[in-house]
């Protein structure tokens, strides 16, 4: 089996940005759109996907993805607490109605309504919803609700620690995941992505998270920023500041193959111990073209780690599920509750 740990639903139907805009606009004035005016058929979401996602999965050979809401669509920078929780509501509902359609194909990962300056324990209700009442396997963590100021405190911080408390109790991971930046210094996909992978491990190196969440497990994206490039700064960065080896990291933080060439996942998968990297693709994502020097779509990330020379055929399995499956024990039980 191939999973990919890291889907969003980048071709909801329009209707969803066209409610989203009315929403945004209105921000602030206590007078939103109803939820209820957003009519999205069965047969819409399956156009959406089928032609999409699911044709994708079929062509590369992906059997499962955690599917979670656009990324960039989270925007918890736009208006305060009410307007992101209605909307986490409203795309959580959406994401658990295709991995109704699809139980085979999709499993539901989960947004949050964060909002600068509210605190992450607002967050619990539509945490709890999401995994008792949606069936989410995990959820996205955005470590700056901000969109690009970076005014929330770091994850290590106790604020964040009813989140961690839930998840510890759900048996639930996160993905660290920022969404669109409102900072023209940074470019959301291409910087502020990238830059928050980094800095979340910067945080958690600096912290002693899991001294007090042992079983908590973070899986950072795009291959972890620049962290594989620059484990030797990492290992002496954890030197100066009197800190564990990174490595010691490596049982409660992993990192998604989210890296579009062949040199980057070669790098990765040598620096980085397979137990600690999840397949993925964010395939319809942030790079959605075809790489002129290979004739693939650069988001085709099943073939670079085909190819890569640093894995066994038994790690090669590891990164594809069975890490995977470690990491999202509600999947691996789904899966096993259906005879897969």
């Amino acid at each position: 089996m191939i999973i990919d740990c890291h889907g969003h639903f980048t071709t909801a139907p329009p209707q969803l940005a066209q409610w989203r805009h009315r929403q945004m606009a209105t921000a602030g004035s206590g007078d939103g759109p109803d939820p209820d005016d957003l009519v999205i058929s069965d047969d819409d979401l399956r156009e959406a996907v089928e032609g999409n996602q699911l044709r994708l999965m079929d062509e590369r050979g992906v059997d499962l993805t955690i599917f979670s809401p656009r990324a960039s669509f989270m925007a918890h920078h736009v208006g305060d607490f009410a307007v992101s929780s209605v909307w986490a509501r409203i795309c959580n509902d959406l994401v658990h109605r295709v991995s109704t359609l699809y139980p085979d194909r999709f499993a539901m990962g989960a947004m949050l309504p964060q909002s600068p300056g509210a605190a992450p324990a607002t967050c619990l209700p539509e945490l709890r919803r999401a995994v008792e009442e949606l069936g989410a396997v995990t959820v996205n963590l955005n470590p700056d609700p901000s969109g690009g100021r970076w005014t929330a405190p770091p994850l290590t911080d106790r604020s964040w620690y009813p989140l961690y408390e839930a998840m510890a109790e759900y048996d639930v991971p996160a993905m660290i995941h920022v969404s669109t930046s409102c900072n023209p210094a940074f470019h959301t996909t291409g910087a502020h992505y990238l830059n928050a992978d980094t800095t979340a491990f910067m945080q958690l190196l600096q912290g002693d998270l899991f001294a007090d969440f042992p079983t908590l497990r973070f899986v950072i994206p795009h291959g972890g920023g620049a962290v594989p490039y620059h484990w030797g700064r990492f290992r002496g960065l954890a030197m100066a500041l009197d800190k564990p080896d990174p490595e010691a990291l490596l049982d409660n933080v992993l990192f998604d193959t989210c890296v579009y060439h062949q040199p980057g996942i070669d790098l990765l998968t040598r620096v980085i111990p397979s137990r600690s990297v999840l397949f993925a693709s964010e395939m319809i994502g942030a790079v959605r073209g075809i790489d002129p020097l290979t004739g693939h779509h650069f988001d085709d990330t099943r073939r670079y780690v085909e190819a890569t020379p640093n894995l066994s055929d038994e790690q090669r399995a590891a990164v594809h599920s069975g890490n995977a499956l470690r990491v999202h024990p509600r999947l691996a039980a789904r899966l096993a509750a259906a005879g897969r």
